[in-house]
């Protein structure tokens, strides 16, 4: 919208100009307004570029392997609720955010488990455990806060004695319950194997679930391991709201907005992942990462956490204040990649 400045008579000479000078100040006014959105289309390119050139011969061998050092994979995850039974099961497709939208892997929750669990696929329209398609799985805890990510191969009871046919620990998961009650930001720290001098993952074959990832960690055991966490948003006053910067790569609000960091690196993102549409969001992983960790990582997002997130706050549990008197937090991460802090405090006759 244009304002217009001075007096009715200033405004009524300057349109009593000639028709040619009329035309010429319309004509320079379309050409600034194209110019203008010709740069802020540029911008916005250059900030959502799609995933570099990225070429391979074998899917299955790609999406196991790291990525390559210094590129950035940047990927879309579409959820597809049709034929979904009883408002659950979608299935989630990863593909590279390019022209070519080159399909990856696809990912759905299996049924009749008695645990969270989720089969990962090189063909979308094969998701089941058999045949050379399947790629791995995502298995959560009976609490539904920690989660294992495994290669396709086999149980460590079916396997050979040395378990150089048994599957592989690709990533451990834990989410950080919240005991202040607040529906916000999910903190998380993710476990995956080192790697050795060439590049390639250190196996890690677990015999039982006391030599696995999340035993490890628990216990401190740290070697040829690679700790990542979720990066904390910085608190910004002048915007009175707390910030990520996602590099125009998130675009809608939701909780399940996350950048995993480096522990030891500082700065270095290795994954991040957030909303641009109601079932679709954007995937981006760096080395040491690769496909399948980053995908099994967006899945864990997806997962219900009603087991585990609380639905009271810390303070009514612990002081059996009156509901009215709570305040209620609520976090969401906003259009502009800022995480805003929205505070309601009710004291409906219980203070002066």
């Amino acid at each position: 919208m244009f304002m217009v400045t001075g007096d009715k008579s200033e405004f009524s000479c300057k349109r009593k100009g000639s028709a040619k000078a009329e035309d010429k100040d319309e004509d320079d006014m379309k050409v600034m307004k194209k110019k203008k959105r010709e740069e802020k289309k540029g911008k916005k390119e250059a900030e959502r570029a799609p995933s570099p050139v990225i070429e391979f011969d074998d899917l299955k061998e790609f999406v196991l392997q790291p990525a390559p050092l210094g590129v950035t994979v940047k990927c879309k995850v579409i959820r597809d609720r049709r034929g979904m039974i009883q408002g659950f099961y979608p299935t989630y497709y990863l593909h590279l955010d390019n022209d070519k939208k080159v399909f990856l892997l696809a990912g759905r929750k299996r049924k009749k488990s008695t645990t969270s669990n989720y089969l990962i696929s090189i063909d979308a329209t094969d998701l089941s455990r058999g045949g050379n398609n399947y790629v791995g799985k995502l298995r959560s805890n009976l609490m539904g806060n920690k989660f294992t990510v495994f290669d396709h191969g086999l149980n460590p009871d079916k396997a050979l004695y040395d378990l150089s046919n048994a599957r592989q620990e690709l990533a451990a998961i834990i989410y950080a319950t919240n005991v202040l009650g607040f529906k916000g930001p999910r903190q998380m720290t993710v476990v995956i194997p080192g790697m050795d001098r060439k590049h390639k993952r250190v196996p890690i074959r677990a015999r039982n679930e006391n030599d696995g990832l999340l035993m490890r960690f628990q216990n401190r055991k740290m070697d040829n391991l690679v700790e990542l966490r979720s990066k904390t948003p910085v608190w910004n006053d002048d915007m009175a709201s707390y910030q990520l910067n996602f590099h125009g790569r998130v675009t809608q609000a939701s909780i399940k907005n996350f950048q995993i960091v480096h522990s030891k690196i500082d700065g270095y993102i290795v994954m991040q992942f957030g909303r641009v549409a109601d079932d679709a969001f954007t995937l981006d992983y760096s080395y040491p990462m690769c496909a399948v960790q980053a995908f099994a990582l967006a899945l864990s997002s997806f997962d219900g956490k009603l087991k585990w997130e609380p639905r009271k706050s810390f303070l009514e549990l612990r002081f059996k204040l009156p509901k009215t008197f709570i305040g209620e937090s609520r976090f969401s991460f906003l259009p502009g990649n800022q995480l805003k802090a929205k505070t309601k405090i009710r004291k409906r006759g219980f203070l002066k």
